[in-house]
């Protein structure tokens, strides 16, 4: 008779050095990936039409620069490199609590309809206020004329509210109606198709003029914000961030099932409700600064899941880190390629995005 083998029972200190061995690694990645950050966002300093040395770069970020390339510098790129940091780490967060408080693999602010929402507050405000116009440009070489936002405020806080309006229609109907995870989804698709169908009526009823002006903001731009947006930016990301930080163990509870996190006593409704809410907060305030920035929020978590696993404790900060990273790389070599002009960082993201969007339907479909 042969003896039946036996896996030998690991002792609770192995597993606790095997805990403790995986904590270090996912420490070691994050680490890397906060490297890459920070020489990313030094090559980007030095990179452009108007080429910086390491060491007057150095100099800027110690308070020793001076002359053009101190302005270049604290003016025009330092601000658009923490934009886009900023705005990937506001995203993601949302595209990862939206992907958890729903199940669904497909959730992020942009299927959801609230970045079309944006998009058609912004349009209303430059069509039916007048927030749209030209100005000629001897900076520009590929055009004569410049298309700008002339009242930026109007166009931010309309697009704010077309998105919180998304939002809104999405919460009444999770709260009144009862609908399902997967039915939110397909509610902010039709939401989606409304809102563009919305902004093309507008458009239809534009000038030449009023129309450029849409479409140069829903292009995507992480160039817009001043000091004053970024810095509400990051607030609103702060905030929000640490909200899903202290819930942490609810949306593992919720990765779980709505049965199983409801007999530990997770509230589901309210952290739904209220995790919706905030994540949609953050993505409104980021769309409605710098235009639409598309698949951002699915693509970054789904790369963090991949490196950490779906444990919140860390696939919340990864996230974020990786949603920094990701815009911050796509608006640099948006910037490089063309030259004296500038890819729109909405169309760079789109095409990081559509695939995995692609692929993850038809993963879905196959189970």
């Amino acid at each position: 008779m042969i003896a039946a083998e036996h896996t030998p029972i690991r002792s609770p200190g192995a597993l606790v050095d095997a805990y403790k061995g995986m904590l270090r690694k996912r420490a070691l990645w994050f680490f890397l990936l906060l490297v890459l950050l920070c020489v990313l966002a030094v090559y980007a300093i030095s990179a452009g039409t108007y080429d910086l040395s390491l060491g007057e770069v150095l100099r800027a970020l110690w308070g020793q620069g001076e002359g053009a390339a101190d302005i270049v510098i604290w003016n025009i790129r330092m601000p658009r490199i923490v934009a886009a940091v900023v705005a990937g780490w506001g995203l993601a967060i949302s595209g990862v609590a939206v992907q958890c408080l729903l199940r669904n693999p497909l959730g992020s602010p942009f299927t959801l309809g609230i970045s079309h929402g944006a998009a058609f507050g912004a349009a209303l405000a430059i069509v039916v206020f007048g927030a749209g116009a030209t100005q000629s440009s001897v900076l520009r070489t590929t055009a004569s004329v410049l298309v700008f936002l002339e009242n930026a405020f109007s166009v931010t806080f309309f697009a704010f509210l077309g998105a919180m309006a998304a939002t809104m229609v999405i919460l009444a109907l999770s709260k009144m109606k009862r609908l399902s995870p997967g039915s939110i989804i397909l509610a902010g698709v039709a939401l989606s198709s409304l809102f563009v169908s919305g902004t093309i009526l507008i458009q239809y009823f534009a000038t030449e003029v009023e129309i450029a002006t849409i479409v140069f903001w829903t292009f995507g731009d992480v160039s817009r914000s001043s000091w004053q947006e970024i810095g509400l930016m990051t607030a609103a990301s702060a905030a929000v961030t640490l909200y899903f930080v202290l819930n942490r163990w609810n949306l593992n509870a919720l990765s779980s099932g709505e049965d199983v996190a409801r007999g530990i006593g997770v509230e589901v409704d309210r952290i739904r409700f209220w995790g919706m809410f905030m994540a949609a907060l953050v993505a409104a305030l980021v769309t409605a600064f710098h235009g639409v920035i598309a698949f951002l929020g699915l693509l970054a978590p789904h790369i963090a899941r991949r490196m950490v696993g779906a444990d919140h404790r860390l696939l919340i900060p990864y996230s974020c880190m990786v949603g920094g990273l990701l815009l911050l790389l796509a608006d640099t070599v948006g910037r490089i390629v063309i030259g004296s002009g500038t890819l729109p960082v909405g169309v760079l993201t789109s095409f990081m995005g559509a695939p995995l969007f692609l692929y993850l339907l038809i993963r879905g479909k196959g189970r």
